[in-house]
């Protein structure tokens, strides 16, 4: 891998280690206002994924990296001495705001660094490096988390700043360089396939958070162990890298919808597992398989937005599309309240539309064009 794109990876790793104490948002602002706090943190997020986007046409991505985990650093510290729930609230959607400016320039870094084989293993190393950075980041909460919450925010912001730091020193001369020349004057709109795509990503967000959230509490109600959650969560963090290796050549040659397609299908499949399977050891087991297919999409839905956007305008695709996620994460918890009086429970409802959200995935991605499926 050229050398800005170990440095950018060194940069997320950083962040990622921090990146914990936004699990714990809801601790913080307490029972009464948490779902207040949670909603105005998420809108305050997608409105800093699409800035980010935008303002790629007058800033480079390295500026843009800084600036969004400094910004991100000093929300924290002011989050973390924030004491009245006005200023609690306030502090959040600072947060918010500055927490996923670097996410477009982030990718469209990589874009700009890659291509080919290597574009689809720099999005896919990326990936693993967050989820590994994000089990380190699990133990070193376990450890702080008795000193209080408001100290996982300050180490929080203290990761930020240090991950600012690092992307200014270390990032290049190509990370230097504004994205917006070539791009056609006037209003930018979504053309029609991304549109499609975004759609897509959305369900597979949905899916994806939708196991993940509630992953712990299914376990916890099907009578396993009070330790059980937490090593299963820990063992998968560890195949996931595993996986994306062993998997990298056999489907690498493969078109991103291809992959995605068949790979969201037995997602899908293997919830639905989860859902009728109610032993413990066939939901842990379900649940690792699951993992594995996980680590063969990693850095898919990037790498494809990567190789169909136009280079001019490759930041607001990326934002665009991204925003599947931010849509998807307070959908999740509303739709499963919705559906637990069908589905016998909020675990059973989590998980029984994350498996219709992955079964939807490849009959939407089959109205992609056949051009855009090969590359």
């Amino acid at each position: 891998m050229p050398r800005p794109v170990k440095a950018l990876l060194w940069v997320r790793v950083l962040n990622q280690l921090g990146a914990y104490a936004l699990a714990f948002l809801a601790v913080l602002a307490g029972p009464d206002r948490a779902a207040v706090t949670l909603a105005v943190f998420g809108v305050a997020a997608l409105i800093s994924r699409w800035a980010g986007g935008l303002l790629l046409d007058r800033l480079s991505p390295r500026t843009l990296i800084a600036s969004g985990l400094t910004a991100t650093g000093a929300a924290l510290l002011v989050l973390a001495v924030a004491r009245t729930p006005a200023q609690v609230v306030v502090a959040v959607a600072l947060v918010g705001l500055a927490f996923e400016v670097y996410e477009p320039a982030s990718q469209e870094l990589l874009a700009r660094l890659t291509e080919g084989d290597r574009r689809q293993d720099a999005y896919a190393l990326l990936g693993t490096s967050l989820v590994a950075a994000g089990a380190g980041g699990g133990l070193l909460a376990a450890m702080l988390l008795p000193l209080g919450v408001r100290w996982l925010m300050v180490v929080d912001g203290a990761t930020c700043v240090v991950a600012a730091v690092v992307a200014l020193a270390f990032l290049g001369r190509e990370a230097a360089q504004v994205t917006a020349e070539g791009r056609a004057p006037g209003r930018w709109r979504p053309p029609v396939l991304l549109l499609r795509l975004t759609v897509a990503g959305t369900a597979f967000a949905y899916g994806y958070l939708a196991v993940l959230m509630f992953m712990p509490f299914v376990l916890l109600q099907r009578g396993a162990p009070a330790w059980l959650p937490g090593v299963t969560l820990t063992g998968s963090a560890l195949l996931v890298p595993l996986v994306a290796r062993l998997a990298r050549k056999p489907v690498t040659a493969l078109p991103h919808t291809v992959v995605l397609a068949v790979g969201t299908a037995l997602l899908g499949v293997l919830v639905l597992a989860m859902v009728l399977g109610h032993g413990v050891g066939l939901t842990v087991a379900s649940y690792l398989a699951w993992v594995a297919v996980n680590g063969v999409l990693l850095g898919r839905w990037q790498a494809m937005i990567a190789d169909i956007a136009p280079a001019a305008d490759r930041p607001r695709w990326f934002a665009f599309h991204g925003s599947s996620w931010g849509i998807a994460q307070p959908a999740v918890p509303a739709v499963a309240a919705v559906a637990a009086g069908i589905a016998g429970g909020t675990g059973a409802a989590a998980f029984a539309t994350a498996a219709v959200a992955f079964l939807a995935v490849p009959l939407l991605l089959a109205t992609v064009p056949r051009a855009v499926s090969s590359e």
